[in-house]
């Protein structure tokens, strides 16, 4: 982060720092089931400041929306630990009753699917007054006046039409923009949104979240965007958490992250992308699948699909820790901290390390192998 006072997440803040508005501190979240214990998350920290969007990004069971979930008491069954810190009251141990004052009101959601999200037995403009109503003493009238003037401001056509209509009247992204309005009705501190592109054209994307950006701006709240889109990232994002099999394996600002990335879970993201650091190239996917939750690999995680793994990665897990790159970028991997960056050049260097700090168990592991191959078929 660019303030050079301010630790690494996890590491207690000295009375120089100043207090953020959402502290995690060491969060982590399981869920026993008859297979075992699923460890959707497992200490996990970070904080974002007022003002600031954070950018989390993983692939598909990584922890993201979990995270948001129990932040915000919707994980009925977890078994939680760790703190949750927001304008300094501790989330995970709040009352039902007083974390419902907060929830919708100081901290709102736009979750992922709005058709589902949404009820749709009831019109729209029903749905965001009675979000009103939970934390406002208001008349019906004004309330459906105020419902009115949101859907206009998130720039719906006709609002005072639309406000009687049914979820499935609407567009993808004419819902989407609904569950944003219902998300600003009561102008939040913090908005918190679970991938809010999915399954809507290019176009809309980008309407959607100049919209979001254009809302952060003029009510100065703090943003957090999950999502599997760097593509998002790149347009919206502050800072960048990358999660990796509920921890977060990399920590920094967005250029950082982009044109100087450090573990190889988010070099290997970035390569699966076209043009994602303007190197060009073919594509490059990860190997294998995100390891179950419930029988996570010894070690770092990601070492059975990782190109460099070594030795080290087999037996123990890495935490987050300074690396080259910038102020506050932060990588949990047994890399040397100035092996940062994209292209041939750093990938072989990598790889040379790696080989060195490699015995016969890491030899064999799919990635390595993959990695192997990859390099013999172009020489």
């Amino acid at each position: 982060m660019g303030d050079a006072r301010r630790p690494v997440a996890g590491i207690p803040c000295s009375n120089l720092c100043t207090m953020s508005l959402l502290t995690v501190e060491d969060l982590g979240v399981t869920f026993p089931t008859a297979d075992g214990v699923v460890q959707a998350v497992r200490g996990l920290s970070f904080d974002v400041d007022s003002g600031q969007t954070l950018g989390v990004v993983g692939e598909s069971g990584s922890g993201k929306s979990v995270t948001a979930l129990t932040l915000l008491g919707l994980n009925p069954g977890a078994d939680i630990t760790g703190a949750a810190t927001f304008d300094g009251k501790d989330l995970l141990s709040m009352e039902p009753d007083a974390l419902r004052k907060i929830r919708g009101a100081d901290i709102a959601m736009i979750f992922q699917d709005p058709l589902s999200s949404l009820h749709p037995h009831f019109r729209v403009g029903w749905q965001i007054a009675e979000a009103i109503h939970a934390h406002v003493k208001i008349s019906r009238e004004a309330a459906m006046k105020q419902v009115v003037e949101l859907l206009r401001l998130v720039n719906i056509p006709q609002p005072d039409r639309r406000v009687n209509a049914y979820p499935h009247e609407l567009s993808g992204g004419m819902r989407q923009r609904v569950m944003i309005a219902m998300a600003l009705a009561l102008k939040p501190k913090l908005l918190i949104a679970d991938e809010p592109t999915t399954a809507l054209d290019a176009t809309v994307q980008a309407q959607l979240m100049e919209l979001l950006e254009s809302m952060q701006r003029e009510m100065g709240m703090a943003l957090i965007v999950i999502t599997h889109d760097l593509g998002v990232i790149a347009t919206i994002a502050d800072q960048v958490l990358v999660m990796y099999a509920g921890r977060g394996v990399e920590r920094s600002d967005t250029r950082t992250i982009f044109y100087q990335p450090h573990h190889p879970y988010t070099r290997g993201l970035l390569g699966s992308v076209p043009e994602a650091t303007g190197v060009q190239g073919r594509l490059v996917p990860i190997v294998g699948q995100p390891p179950s939750l419930i029988r996570v690999p010894s070690g770092c995680a990601f070492h059975p699909r990782c190109p460099f793994a070594m030795e080290i990665c087999l037996e123990r897990q890495p935490e987050l820790t300074p690396v080259a790159g910038g102020p506050g970028h932060t990588s949990a991997c047994w890399l040397p901290p100035d092996m940062v960056g994209v292209g041939v050049a750093m990938d072989t260097a990598r790889q040379r390390y790696a080989a060195s700090h490699r015995n016969e168990r890491a030899e064999l592991l799919p990635g390595v192998i993959d990695a192997r191959e990859a390099a013999a078929v172009r020489v």
